[in-house]
């Protein structure tokens, strides 16, 4: 049981990546999905994040208009496109999972507070 997240890399400032976040062992249709993202000094940010319904997702300020959250609950799969990339986007982004109700931003960043939580992938923006 476990999540498990791709598509993260080096990309040129501007540029775009899709990053996956794929479940086995468990069905993501009811649960809440985040992606959270861990900056070089540790401090961790709430980057998006979309209810089982997929509606209502939430944006951190800091991505908002660049980045966007979906699901397949087909695939098992979530994703987060983000665009216009920049520097300051760089981090480790992990996905978790979360098997409650209310909004999704209300759930927090750390581990303890999701029923799962991704192994993480790196994402560099270089200027």
């Amino acid at each position: 049981v476990q999540l498990v997240e791709s598509g993260g890399g080096l990309v040129q400032a501007g540029g775009s990546l899709r990053l996956s976040c794929a479940a086995s062992g468990f069905t993501l249709d009811h649960y809440y999905i985040t992606w959270i993202r861990q900056f070089p000094g540790k401090e961790r940010e709430l980057v998006s994040c979309i209810p089982s319904s997929g509606a209502s997702s939430y944006y951190a300020d800091s991505v908002k208009g660049r980045f966007t959250i979906s699901r397949d609950n087909a695939k098992n799969t979530a994703y987060l496109q983000m665009n216009s990339l920049q520097p300051e986007d760089t981090a480790v982004y992990y996905c978790a999972a979360a098997f409650v109700a209310g909004v999704c931003q209300a759930i927090g960043v750390e581990p303890d507070e999701h029923d799962y939580w991704g192994q993480g992938t790196q994402v560099t923006v270089s200027s």
